[in-house]
């Protein structure tokens, strides 16, 4: 078993549902009622995403730029 180090970009939509992206694995999302449930979601989408490319015995490339923070900004014109 083989540790990975990802980075998972978390938003909450206009309904609260939280999403989970994992921009290394293309078409890797997951969402839950709770941040925490979206976490969890995202670690069991990820594992298989990785499973599915191993058993494609596709390279599994997981360098992507790295985040470094979000800020919401307020900005009068």
């Amino acid at each position: 078993m083989k540790n990975y180090n990802l980075q998972v970009i978390i938003e909450q939509d206009e309904d609260g549902v939280f999403i989970a992206e994992c921009p290394a694995l293309q078409g890797c999302y997951a969402q839950g009622k709770t941040y925490e449930e979206a976490i969890e979601n995202i670690k069991d989408v990820i594992a298989m995403c990785i499973e599915e490319l191993r058993d494609e015995k596709k390279k599994i490339n997981l360098k992507y730029p790295e985040v470094i923070g979000i800020k919401s900004l307020e900005v009068a014109v």
